[in-house]
Parts: structure tokens; sequence; C-alpha cells
């Protein structure tokens, strides 16, 4: 077993025999997560949404950890949709709240390991104190190389390439029979990163959730039934082997 893994994976356990199944020739470089199932699994317990909540930020450690020991370079995390914003607002300002204090909770592991993040999504929506506390981290982190953590807050899909459009005709670069693909691209929150090779979704919903409408025109997708609070690095290791499995044509022809 890799030494990076020693501590993290018991030996003879299942997590290891994936593990060993890996071909680390082939790993996505780009992850992303709809993490879905926060409120089920507290109601499940007959705890309040907030408790499902914080049970999940313990699977946010771990798949940030899973993914940076394998080697994963991007890993962008569906954390709050502009949609959200229709819950209580009990459990609106919880989850903020929550937010900012993981964010400084992380700051010293983020450095140690050489981790980035970025946040996407409307940033005038978010708390103002939350938001300096994510941009504070953004700025302390920027250097980081292992791996970028992109966090979608106050995000929309559809809206990111409204934006996108906007920008474009607000700057007035280029004219209508100019813009392509590669132009819209270099105006999303996520201008300059990969698209992503492989989406995970918890709690076994089949949808995307208005989640990166453009740049998920060719990823994966593996939907698992586990709840967001019950995900584990035995999760992340089986949707890796399963993308793995996979063909990716991109619309042409498979060698099949």
């Amino acid at each position: 077993m890799r030494p990076e893994w020693d501590g993290f994976v018991e030996p003879g356990s299942k997590e290891e025999e994936l593990l060993l199944r890996i071909d680390f020739d082939r790993l996505p470089q780009h992850v992303a997560i709809i993490m879905d199932g926060n409120g089920r699994w507290a109601r499940q317990r007959n705890l309040p949404r907030v408790e499902g909540h914080r049970a999940g930020a313990k699977s946010v450690q771990e798949a940030v950890e899973t993914a940076a020991r394998l080697g994963i370079s991007y890993l962008t995390l569906f954390a709050f949709s502009k949609e959200n914003w229709k819950r209580p607002r009990k459990e609106v300002n919880t989850l903020w709240r929550l937010l900012e204090e993981y964010s400084k909770k992380q700051d010293k592991v983020m450095l140690e390991n050489n981790l980035r993040l970025k946040v996407i999504g409307e940033r005038e929506g978010i708390p103002p104190r939350t938001r300096r506390e994510l941009e504070r981290l953004e700025k302390l982190t920027a250097q980081g190389e292992r791996m970028t953590i992109l966090l979608a807050l106050n995000y929309s899909g559809r809206e990111e390439i409204v934006h996108a459009c906007r920008e474009i005709v607000r700057q007035n670069l280029l004219r209508s029979d100019e813009i392509d693909e590669e132009t819209i691209t270099k105006f999303l929150y996520t201008a300059g990163i990969p698209d992503p090779d492989l989406l995970i979704r918890t709690s076994g919903e089949m949808r995307i959730s208005n989640f990166l409408l453009w740049q998920m025109a060719y990823t994966e997708l593996w939907i698992t039934p586990v709840l967001w609070p019950d995900f584990r690095k035995i999760h992340f290791l089986e949707a890796v082997l399963e993308y793995q499995r996979r063909e990716r044509r991109f619309g042409g022809l498979g060698s099949n």
C-alpha cells in the first residue's frame, strides 16, 4: 500500500482492497460532489435538520482527505444552491454559521497539506461575515498546489451561464459571430479549471440539480443511495473504480 495511505486505511480492510484495484494512471482529474441527504439523515434519527448538516461536515473532511491522498487535482463540492434560500431562515442561518466555523478550523490543515480553496457562485448574496471568512481562507491558501477545492455557494448553473454571457456583452470584447464555446468557458466561475470527469451524487436522487450545467456535458455520473452524512472513503473509492470501468467516448465511437 502506498505510504500516503498509512494510518488512513486499515490493512486488510475493504478500503484497502478497493485501493489496490485503482489504476493511479487513470484517475479522474476533477471530481464534483452533490452532497445530498443531510435532512433525511436527521429525520431518520428524529433529530433537527441542522444535526444532519453538522454530521455532514465529517463527510466533507473525509472526502477532501481521500481525494487529496488519491492525487485528485480538483474537488468541487456543491454546498449551497440559490434554491436553498427557500428553506426556513433558521436553517439557512445555521448553515452559513457552520460553514464559517468549519472554515476557521480548517485553515491550518489546508496550509499544512498544500490545499487551495476557491469559492464559486454569486458572492454578493453570501452573508458578509461568512464571505469575509471565506475570502480570508482563499487568500491564505492561494499558493496551494496539491489540490484545489472548489466550494459552490449561492450557486446556480443557469445563472453562471447568464453571468458569463453578460460579462462578454459588458466588456464588448467580441462580435456575436466570434462567440463560441471557448469564449463562454473563459467567463464561467470555473475558468481555467478542467471540466469534471466524475460527478458523485449521494442520497439516490437521479438529477444534477442545476449544478455545473455547462461543465458536465460529458461528465461520468455515479449515484449512490448513501446519505451524505454516511459517506466515507469507501464510497469515494467505489466511485473512482466505477469511473475507471467506463469507456469515455465524448460522443464518438468506442473501442468495442
